[in-house]
């Protein structure tokens, strides 16, 4: 229906929009599919991550050991008198040790390792040993230059660097090697080091 204007003129009808075409439905439909198919995916993955994140906020990533069992292998297998860190202040959490002991044939070189996470969440190694060819020992006094040395505890420990550029604390008495080295700063190490005691027989 045409209708007249002002001056008597029909005015054109208005033509509907073309339809779209069959590839314009599917690419619309393919779209909204991919969205509808993508949006229960993202959602999981948020509660998800936000559930993670819920269950470690506020919580400790550290798990401390006991390293008392590698100990006293160590201590009825070794030749020497095995001396490990004692009475540490809080915030030192050992996290590892392992010893040679069990595989130690009668008389042979023990090795002793406890490792300790620091006040300021960073890594301090302990090391006893009488073999020096312990690739524990070689790898780290390989290449260390010397720094002097420091009073500790009573004793006399020499301060290397290590070609890792850590600071590292050693000790010899005989054939038995004492090292505490790690990324921690010197003050951890010197209070690891300073802590090593004789390892105090079972009442």
């Amino acid at each position: 229906m045409t209708t007249s204007g002002p001056s008597g003129q029909q005015a054109p009808e208005e033509q509907p929009p073309p339809a779209p075409t069959a590839v314009e439905r599917a690419n619309r439909m393919s779209a909204a599919n991919m969205i509808r198919s993508l949006l229960p995916l993202v959602v999981i993955c948020l509660l998800a991550v936000g559930w993670v994140t819920f269950r470690q906020s506020g919580t400790d990533p550290v798990r401390p050991i006991d390293p008392t069992n590698s100990v006293r292998l160590a201590t009825e297998r070794a030749s020497y008198p095995v001396e490990v860190p004692a009475g540490l202040p809080d915030g030192y959490r050992p996290t590892s040790a392992r010893t040679d002991a069990p595989d130690a044939a009668e008389g042979a070189p023990v090795t002793l390792e406890i490792g300790y996470v620091t006040p300021s969440d960073e890594y301090a190694g302990f090391l006893v040993t009488d073999d020096p060819d312990a690739e524990q020992l070689t790898s780290v006094l390989d290449g260390a230059e010397d720094d002097g040395s420091v009073d500790l505890g009573g004793r006399t420990w020499t301060r290397l660097t290590s070609e890792r550029g850590e600071t590292v604390l050693t000790r010899e008495d005989g054939d038995v090697t004492t090292l505490v080295t790690g990324s921690a700063d010197d003050d951890e190490l010197r209070t690891v080091a300073a802590a090593v005691a004789p390892v105090s027989e079972p009442s």
